[in-house]
This record gives C-alpha cells, sequence and structure tokens, in this order.
C-alpha cells in the first residue's frame, strides 16, 4: 500500500513538474492573439466544465457546504483568478523564459512565509537560499534596468510579482489549513468555475472592444491545452502532492517548470537565452535548493 502511495505520489510530481512547465509556452502562444483575461477565463470554463462531467458520470457532483465553498473561494482568488491570471496577463509583454524564471522564486517566498506563519523554523540554510536565489533576480535586471522605463514590461513585471504573491499564499493557506478532501475533483470544480466567472468579467471589462474574428486556431488550441493539462491535470497533482509533502517541498517542483519552460520558448518561439539569463537561472535554482534542501533520515 505504501509502495502504491508512494508511486502515486512521484507521478503526481512529475506531472507538476512537466505539465506546468510547458504551460508558460502555452500562454504565450494564446495571448498573441487573445486577450489575457479571456486566455485565464475560457481556460477555467473548460477545466470546470471537464470536471463537471466527471463528476456526474461518477455520481460524486454535489454541494460542498458554505464553510468549504468559503475555503475554496479563497483558494481559486489566491492560486487561479490572482497567480494564474496574472501570470497571464504578464505574459503579454514578458517572455515565457523570464516569466518562468522569476515565478521560480516562488518557494522561497513560500519558505519565509512558512516562517512567519510557524509552519517552518528559520535558519542559516533558508536565509543563505533566500539571499542566493534574490541574487539571481538582481542579475537579471542589473544590465536591464532600462527595461523598467518601458511601461508595458514594468506593467508586466509588477503583474508578476502579484502573481508569485498570490501563489506563495494559497500554497501556505493550502497547508496550514489542510483538510482531508473528499474529492478533489469537487474541490477543485467549485475553484475553476468561481474563477471562470471572475476572470471572465475582467475579461469583458478590461477588454469591451476584443475582436474575437482575429483569434487564431493556435491560440484557442493553446487554450484548451492549458484548460485541460494546465489546470485539471496540472492543480489536481498539485493538490494531492501538497496533501502528502510540505509545501516547499512541493513548490520546488518550479525549479523543472522553469528549465522546461526557458528550454520550450528558446526552440519553439525563438527567445533569446543570454549568458546572463543562464547564470541568473543558476543562481535562482541554487538558492531554491539551498532553502528547501533536507537531508535524509539515516
Amino acid at each position: 500500500m505504501n509502495q502504491k502511495r508512494d508511486a502515486g505520489l512521484i507521478i503526481a510530481l512529475l506531472a507538476v513538474a512537466i505539465v506546468w512547465g510547458t504551460t508558460y509556452l502555452g500562454i504565450r502562444v494564446a495571448v498573441h492573439t487573445i486577450p489575457a483575461w479571456f486566455v485565464a477565463g475560457f481556460r477555467q470554463v473548460i477545466a470546470s466544465m471537464l470536471l463537471l462531467a466527471v463528476l456526474l458520470y461518477k455520481g460524486q457532483f454535489k454541494w460542498i457546504g458554505w464553510r468549504n465553498l468559503r475555503r475554496q473561494v479563497l483558494l481559486s482568488s489566491l492560486m487561479i483568478i490572482i497567480a494564474n491570471g496574472m501570470t497571464t496577463v504578464a505574459e503579454e509583454s514578458i517572455p515565457s523564459g523570464l516569466t518562468s524564471l522569476l515565478t521560480a522564486l516562488s518557494p522561497i517566498i513560500v519558505f519565509i512565509g512558512s516562517v512567519a506563519f510557524g509552519l517552518q523554523k528559520p535558519s542559516l540554510r533558508g536565509l543563505t537560499g533566500v539571499v542566493v536565489g534574490f541574487s539571481g533576480v538582481a542579475f537579471i535586471f542589473r544590465a536591464g534596468i532600462g527595461d523598467l522605463l518601458d511601461p508595458n514590461y514594468k506593467t508586466g513585471v509588477l503583474f508578476l510579482g502579484m502573481a508569485i504573491l498570490g501563489w506563495a499564499s494559497g500554497t501556505i493557506y493550502a497547508k496550514k489549513y489542510a483538510h482531508k478532501s473528499e474529492n478533489i475533483f469537487l474541490d477543485l470544480f467549485y475553484q475553476f468555475s468561481f474563477a471562470a466567472i471572475v476572470q471572465l468579467i475582467f475579461a469583458f471589462l478590461f477588454s469591451p472592444q476584443a475582436n474575437f474574428q482575429l483569434w487564431t486556431w493556435k491560440s484557442m488550441a493553446a487554450v484548451a491545452y492549458l484548460g485541460v493539462f494546465g489546470s485539471v491535470i496540472g492543480y489536481f497533482c498539485y493538490n494531492y502532492a501538497l496533501k502528502r509533502v510540505s509545501a516547499t517541498e512541493v513548490s520546488i517542483l518550479s525549479y523543472f517548470n522553469t528549465i522546461i519552460a526557458i528550454f520550450l520558448g528558446w526552440l519553439i518561439l525563438d527567445e533569446i537565452i543570454t549568458f546572463d539569463l543562464l547564470i541568473a537561472t543558476v543562481l535562482i535554482i541554487l538558492g531554491v535548493f539551498i532553502t528547501s534542501y533536507r537531508k535524509s533520515a539515516a
């Protein structure tokens, strides 16, 4: 039984690492012709409809109660509306590789928050990891501060910062107030449905003149991919893993996401991989590793 649970955990972690590594490319392709909030909203529409079909087929669809609903709404607001939505908006002006690299800071933010809320004890190793990780960010912008004068670029970085904080907050909350869910798919259905409604409202507010005729099949296919794989499979595996290991341990998967995203951005979107970006990647991943590494018990 333990071997089956371990195998399930390994599969879930690998799925999160690989699938979410590809979503940065998917978002970048989607926002090429579709406004960001429409991408985020329709992604969650697809995900919630798919989950509803599965739940109805299994006879598992039911009301979860107001208390659990409030919890799902909060998680949806932090991890989907803010984190996913703001990341999507950021990728309208920031390359997918850089987006994934900065998002790799999430484990360090999770560590800082976990210490602040008493989930982890402060340590010299953790502090060292924080310093090394953020030195990678400083290295990225050391020669490109002028880029921040570009309003679009500056706004993209700001939105991405909000996304990282939203994701870290949601991860800490989910771990601190974790409960044994009877059905992860049911919880995710409510999260995706709420996010879809809010994000589509944002879409019509911020892009009232959207020309649907300009949306290409590639962008629409990317939205479908994000809905099925990025949302349903990715979030299910993430929540499955989060109930079995620490928040920091799950969040270290972001550096696998980063490597995959940077490679795909270079391979498919011709995004430039500079020497500075490689050094920053090493520093950030090293910082995450130092912060998250724990010796195995003898």
